[in-house]
């Protein structure tokens, strides 16, 4: 017990007995299962309503493919807070209101995603229900502050709340997007949004201020894991925009929360570096239309991403999310780094967050090969 404790000390946990950790633990545990058990029999609800993707010249499904896993998704990120809340309430009344304030704004984007999957939305309409959702964050005093960031000028404070509202606003909208184009091959968003909020959750539990967004961050993570267990290829469900809003709205804000704070006040920096892949993949996905001489480049899809390309070498929806996997990864480690943390922490997290989505994709590859043994069975 000792020789676990030892090691369990270098990734940052102090008591592996603590009510924290198991906490943490039981959040994203009651997320993962939720999600997980759950999905099955939104899937054949969701066939019955006609919740689905029609097959196109952009999309990998050669049928209608269920489009309602964001809200399985959303339904085990809330339930695992929940439970959380239950397990260990938070007791500073300011965090507990911006937490509730996250959990609106992702509702907000789960319920305008899912009209948007069934029925389709202008992307105007969708870009103002995001900047509300961002709004609702600056009012409950979550914001990028550009004069706790170093190496940057102060500025007078006349400057700073508007420069600041405004790049918060960027921040939360451009960061809801971008993991939303992500979206294009079985496995890719569900993947990358595990990494992404477990390494966060890595970096902020080794911070005791910051008990708010880890609970956050293993719910997310937990939420994300058991998605893809049935969405690695070939998908039996996909999270449609309702679940991809989910994931890059809530990581947005969750940074906003003070997860990742230098002691100077750059809490983006890390966010930045761990969700670099949907962040180079949209900003090279409008050059590259702009260049091409379209002028709204969110309204022309193509298949320039990242996901397109990589999908396009390897002639794999596997190999191409594995790969993703591991620039998520690699990403991950990098921010993690740069945060200040040992060795081990990073090693163990990236350990850890590898063998996690090892289990998922190894699950949906043998019930994938049970089915077609049932199916090929006289």
């Amino acid at each position: 017990m000792d020789a676990l404790q030892a090691l369990a000390a270098q990734l940052g946990i102090a008591d592996l007995r603590g009510r924290g950790f198991l906490s943490v633990l039981i959040t994203f545990i009651t997320a993962g299962l939720f999600t997980w058990f759950f999905i099955p029999r939104l899937r054949a609800f969701a066939i019955q309503a006609g919740w689905a993707d029609q097959p196109n010249e952009r999309r990998l499904n050669k049928e209608p493919l269920p489009n309602a896993g964001g809200l399985a998704i959303y339904g085990g990120f809330l339930v695992s807070i929940i439970v959380a809340w239950a397990l260990r309430p938070i007791a500073v009344d300011l965090v507990n209101i911006q937490v509730l304030a996250i959990l609106l704004g992702a509702t907000l984007l789960v319920l305008v995603g899912f009209i948007d999957d069934q029925y389709g939305l202008s992307p105007l309409s969708r870009l103002v229900v995001q900047t509300l959702a961002a709004v609702l964050l600056l009012v409950n005093d979550l914001r990028v502050d550009l004069n706790a960031i170093p190496f940057m000028p102060a500025l007078p404070e006349l400057i700073n709340q508007p420069l600041s509202s405004l790049v918060t606003i960027l921040w939360v909208v451009g960061l809801t997007n971008a993991v939303n184009l992500l979206d294009g091959v079985d496995g890719v968003v569900g993947g990358v949004a595990f990494v992404a909020s477990f390494v966060l959750l890595a970096t902020a539990a080794q911070f005791p201020d910051r008990a708010a967004a880890v609970v956050l961050l293993a719910g997310l993570s937990g939420a994300a894991l058991g998605y893809l267990r049935h969405n690695f290829n070939p998908s039996r469900i996909i999270m449609g925009d309702a679940g991809s809003t989910l994931f890059g709205y809530t990581l947005a804000a969750v940074s906003l929360l003070g997860t990742l704070k230098f002691s100077a006040g750059a809490s983006l920096l890390v966010p930045l570096i761990v969700l670099a892949l949907p962040l180079l993949d949209t900003t090279q996905v409008v050059i590259g239309r702009l260049a091409r001489g379209i002028r709204n480049p969110l309204r022309h899809p193509d298949k320039t991403h990242i996901h397109h390309r990589v999908l396009a070498r390897t002639a794999s929806a596997r190999r191409t999310a594995v790969i993703l996997w591991l620039v998520a990864l690699a990403c991950g480690a990098v921010g993690m780094s740069l945060q200040g943390l040992r060795p081990g922490a990073i090693g163990g997290t990236v350990l850890t967050a590898a063998l996690c989505l090892f289990f998922v994709a190894y699950r949906r590859i043998r019930a994938q090969n049970l089915e077609i043994a049932r199916e090929g069975t006289p």
